[in-house]
């Protein structure tokens, strides 16, 4: 399993996964749950490449992910990247290998943080093309 979270600092889960430049890419083929997590890849994106502006005419570095843990994102971003094949979950958890170990338990993640562009991005969202 792929999971990518969106980061402004390549430390902590950054919210407005829409508009997110940098991206932590954590590759679990093959983890086990008592290994210790593998080192995530570094994926900076273009601004045509982030989410908000990909026109989905080709591949993205994203492509594979299958799942998203976010700080926030908007309605059309879980919609955009669900037709991608990924799902989204939004947390208040800051620290990267804490949500996965989370995830990986099978234990429930902190409720997200209030953000007030996730509300921009809502309303966004109602002219949105996905």
């Amino acid at each position: 399993m792929k999971i990518a979270i969106p980061t402004s600092d390549w430390v902590t889960v950054s919210g407005h996964a829409g508009q997110a430049r940098q991206w932590l890419l954590y590759d679990l083929a093959g983890h086990r749950g008592d290994a210790p997590l593998p080192a995530p890849t570094r994926v900076e994106l273009t601004k045509e490449q982030l989410p908000h502006y990909f026109k989905d005419d080709g591949p993205h570095p994203l492509d594979g992910v299958e799942l998203i843990v976010a700080g926030s994102a908007g309605d059309g971003f879980v919609r955009h990247m669900k037709k991608r094949g990924a799902d989204v979950l939004l947390t208040g958890e800051t620290d990267p290998a804490t949500a996965i170990d989370l995830i990986i338990k099978g234990e429930t993640l902190p409720d997200q943080r209030f953000d007030i562009t996730t509300t921009l991005c809502r309303l966004r969202d109602l002219f949105s093309r996905h």
